[in-house]
């Protein structure tokens, strides 16, 4: 009898972070993540980071970028938000609307599905309140905004603008190319509707890396200085990235979906890694022991770490990271 073939199997990403509860390791978050030395060079790699990764909304500061290479003049706080997935609270929605109205745009034009802000706190205030989900509370919406704003001004169709031969989504997909060095391995479709951009984690290292590393004035370090200086229009009053742009000067920090985390270091140094399951309680533990390895430190590291475990109201256990 012929002994059933053996197909080849993809090697088993290394642990990256351990569920340790009462002592007990009870699961591991597995995952790869690469570390860039200030010139450029690769200093750690665990797992395989050249293949390629949807970086989901880590893609959002080449995003922004290319809404400024289209001609779109944005600055300041609408620079951020533009680059954002923002908390929803009630300073984010009214600049959103506001870019909304300053552009001849109505919340009707937004394509990202109607949401919940992220906000856990603003999202119960919501439903308590019997308020509707929006367009406009959808984290997404002010990247949103900043490509209908530049459709607009370009005179480049805008029913289609999340189509990915639309002449805005090329144009992003040219600057995706050119920030990490590689070609886009495939396109999907983001959870708020945008056209996707799969690329390497350490093309996406690279590409944090020349955003604190450009020229200044140029659209790269415009998009990288704006969400250095407004870090709560980025994310929110209550989240990591904000945190950890204001604890550590110069650094430019995006998460995204399915846990995927970037950051880059004012002096070139950059990180990136996707936790295979999705699991967002990984990223803290996982962000700070990198940024610890890469030779950062703050006060805002330890904050970073502590991911508690609950057993009857009180702390029994944590996530820890593994490497």
């Amino acid at each position: 009898m012929t002994p059933l073939a053996r197909t080849a199997q993809p090697p088993v990403p290394p642990v990256l972070a351990e569920v340790v509860r009462s002592g007990f390791v009870e699961g591991r978050h597995r995952g790869s993540l690469v570390l860039l030395a200030a010139d450029g060079t690769v200093e750690l790699a665990l797992g395989d980071v050249t293949a390629p990764v949807f970086p989901r909304s880590s893609n959002k500061p080449m995003q922004a970028a290319a809404v400024l290479r289209a001609g779109l003049d944005l600055a300041g706080e609408r620079l951020a938000i533009a680059a954002a997935s923002h908390s929803g609270e009630p300073f984010h929605l009214d600049l959103v609307r506001a870019m909304l109205a300053a552009h001849g745009l109505t919340e009707q034009r937004l394509q990202c599905p109607p949401d919940l802000p992220l906000d856990p706190a603003e999202a119960e205030a919501r439903l308590a309140s019997g308020a509707p989900r929006e367009r406009i509370a959808m984290n997404c919406s002010g990247k949103h905004t900043a490509m209908l704003a530049a459709c607009a001004l370009r005179r480049w169709p805008l029913d289609s603008y999340l189509d990915p031969l639309h002449p805005l989504q090329q144009l992003i997909r040219s600057v995706v190319e050119e920030s990490a060095g590689e070609p886009v391995a495939a396109v999907g479709t983001d959870g708020c509707g945008a056209p996707l951009m799969a690329i390497s984690l350490t093309g996406l290292a690279r590409a944090f890396r020349s955003y604190v590393l450009a020229a200044p004035g140029t659209p790269e370090r415009r998009v990288a200085d704006a969400m250095r200086a407004h870090p709560e229009y980025v994310a929110g009053t209550r989240r990591p990235d904000t945190w950890l742009m204001r604890g550590i000067p110069g650094a430019l920090s995006k998460v995204g979906a399915e846990a995927v985390q970037a950051v880059a270091l004012p002096d070139g140094r950059a990180l990136a890694f996707k936790v295979d399951d999705g699991a967002s309680r990984a990223l803290g533990p996982v962000l700070s022991r990198a940024l610890t390895l890469l030779g950062a430190d703050s006060p805002v590291l330890p904050r970073l770490a502590k991911v508690p475990l609950l057993g009857g109201g009180r702390e029994v256990g944590e996530i820890r990271a593994a490497f």
